[in-house]
């Protein structure tokens, strides 16, 4: 067997049953500054306050003439409720409270909450859909603000979805051209939360027998065929969704579609280098960059799977896959200041921005950007694991005492962490510090001391003493320029890369590049001796570029660039192009996320 599959089968190796190894932070329990944070607090107040409530989302469950369709509510209201928590902004408060007691004002006696008209509920394409993901939204109202009445209008919903399941007519995916699961996504995870809040066992019964949850078991379907099956954001929703079940009943065979599908994603070659995967919303693996790439629920949902098996594995490959697809792919989806969001966010060609803030890419962005927070610290056994590099402030508990733990750095611009630890008395516990698989040799001292073992890349390193107010723990994490080679239509080709930036060519910087395809743009040569790291602002403050001669299209043997080119963060909403052309492709390194694991 070739290696990349033996160490993936190593790494996908079924975790042995019991809880999580890493418990994630609540969102009130994290402040986040940095790039992260820059990002959260512009989707608060560009987007989520500068939206029109009222009338793209309020108003069709007022007028309720729908015969079928989806707005994403209760998408909404999840990213309201999180943001609320989160910022404790009077604003982002006010608007919650607004949505959710429309919700509740609005909701019919017999429990429906949706949009459509008496004749078309539950069978209209997309109308259990919305009402899932309302459930969920007055579910988390209750779980972050105890909002009894929130929780009790989400029980009416899942009752109503519950008792008129059988209105949906045989035949039902075959008439609507759109498979059971895929119509519904979201629906299992929404009850399975009503499950938790609750104790009520009738929703884990209905997730279990009517929706057969846990015996899905879809291969990974490549193309967009009848049924839309290889559809990427059902597929990992539904992952997701058994791997909360394999929480409450841990059977191996409910991992399998998640490892499946990360498999595919890494080995597979079914993720791009920037972590976005798919075309037109499907499974595919031949790495084209232009068009439909990376849609952004399917970005959201494989951050919410790996975030989900870095709990059950506390592998640290998984928080390089996050932090590589967070900074590329999701930001992508953004515009900088946060206003506009994509559908797709494609690295050859153009890219354009979803034209209103309804439907399921700008719902399913909000809500991703309400849970980083989640992402960045990590309880575990007694201490703490450090996934995501930003600067940050959390309070937790760890050793017995209060622990009040802050980030200072400035990455991704540079590798350099500084970690303060203030327990409030002496307590001995464990720091965990994720090395991603990208450094070579990173660097890590303790108040001042070397620290006397190996930090090995790809791994959390562990440090377990007694920790003392005024601590601090200082990462060097070497970000030397990686070429990585391409891959499928991609080969013969390397990206720019540098810690878990992607950097993108952007000809509207550059006079002589003007109206050059991005297919053109890629037949340029790259010196890969030419690379410098230069301050750059115009893609986030106090962001990075790389300076880089080029040679021209053509025969040229000359030892000389001809061009002096800047190659910007990949969330440059200009970028057109990532892979180049180099003389010697010796030159070029193996993406160690595609290898299965850094070595």
């Amino acid at each position: 067997m070739p290696a990349r599959p033996i160490l993936l089968a190593i790494l996908l190796a079924a975790p042995a049953l019991g809880a999580d190894v890493l418990l994630p932070l609540d969102v009130r329990q994290v402040k986040v500054r940095g790039e992260i944070g820059r990002r959260i607090d512009v989707t608060v107040h560009n987007n989520l306050l500068a939206l029109d409530a009222e009338k793209d989302f309020l108003r069709p469950f007022e007028t309720r003439e729908s015969k079928g369709g989806y707005v994403g509510l209760g998408k909404l209201i999840l990213a309201a409720v999180r943001f609320a928590a989160y910022s404790g902004d009077t604003q982002a408060l006010a608007l919650k409270e607004r949505l959710v007691n429309h919700v509740i004002a609005r909701q019919e006696a017999d429990g429906y909450a949706g949009l459509c008209l008496p004749a078309h509920r539950m069978e209209a394409l997309w109308d259990v859909h919305e009402i899932g993901y309302l459930v969920a939204g007055m579910a988390a109202d209750y779980e972050y603000f105890r909002e009894k009445r929130s929780l009790e209008a989400a029980r009416k919903a899942a009752d109503y979805l519950l008792a008129n399941w059988r209105r949906i007519p045989p035949g039902w995916s075959e008439r609507t051209g759109v498979a059971t699961h895929v119509a519904v996504t979201g629906l299992e995870r929404s009850l399975l939360s009503l499950h938790r809040a609750t104790g009520d066992a009738k929703y884990l019964d209905f997730v279990l027998r009517q929706r057969a949850l846990g015996e899905w078991d879809l291969p990974v379907v490549i193309g967009r065929k009848p049924g839309i099956e290889g559809h990427i954001y059902a597929y990992m929703a539904r992952s997701l969704a058994q791997l909360e079940l394999y929480r409450i009943q841990p059977r191996p065979e409910l991992l399998r579609p998640a490892r499946r599908a990360l498999a595919f994603l890494t080995a597979g070659d079914g993720m791009a280098i920037t972590g976005g995967a798919g075309q037109w919303e499907i499974w595919t693996q031949d790495q084209d960059g232009r068009g439909e790439l990376a849609e952004t629920c399917s970005t959201a949902y494989q951050l919410r799977v790996y975030d989900s098996l870095l709990r059950l594995r506390g592998d640290a490959w998984l928080g390089d896959l996050m932090e590589r697809s967070i900074f590329n792919t999701l930001f992508a989806a953004q515009s900088p200041d946060g206003r506009r969001i994509r559908y797709y966010s494609p690295f050859e060609g153009p890219r354009h921005y979803h034209p209103g803030d309804t439907y399921c890419c700008p719902g399913n962005y909000r809500r991703i950007v309400s849970e980083l927070p989640e992402y960045i610290y990590y309880r575990s056994g007694a201490g703490v694991a450090v996934n995501l590099y930003t600067a940050s402030d959390a309070a937790l508990e760890a050793g017995g005492t209060r622990l009040r733990i802050r980030q200072e750095t400035d990455y991704p611009s540079s590798g350099a962490v500084l970690i303060h630890l203030s327990p409030e008395r002496p307590a001995k516990f464990p720091l965990r510090l994720r090395i991603p698989g990208w450094v070579e040799r990173a660097k890590v001292t303790v108040s001042g001391a070397s620290l006397g073992q190996a930090a090995a890349r790809g791994s959390f390193l562990e440090i377990n003493r007694e920790w003392r107010a005024g601590d601090t723990v200082t990462l060097e994490l070497p970000m030397r320029f990686r070429l990585i080679k391409g891959r499928q239509r991609q080969a013969g080709r390397v990206a720019v890369a540098r810690g878990p930036l992607v950097f993108c060519l952007n000809p509207a910087q550059h006079r002589s590049l003007e109206g050059v395809d991005a297919a053109d743009l890629g037949r340029f040569s790259l010196d890969p001796q030419s690379l410098e790291a230069v301050p750059d602002s115009s893609v986030r403050p106090g962001g990075v570029a790389c300076r880089a001669g080029f040679w021209k299209p053509g025969y040229s043997t000359s030892p000389k660039p001809e061009l002096t080119l800047l190659l910007t963060e990949f969330p440059d909403p200009g970028g057109a192009a990532i892979y180049f052309r180099i003389r010697d492709l010796s030159a070029g390194v193996d993406d160690e996320l595609a290898k299965g694991k850094g070595e």
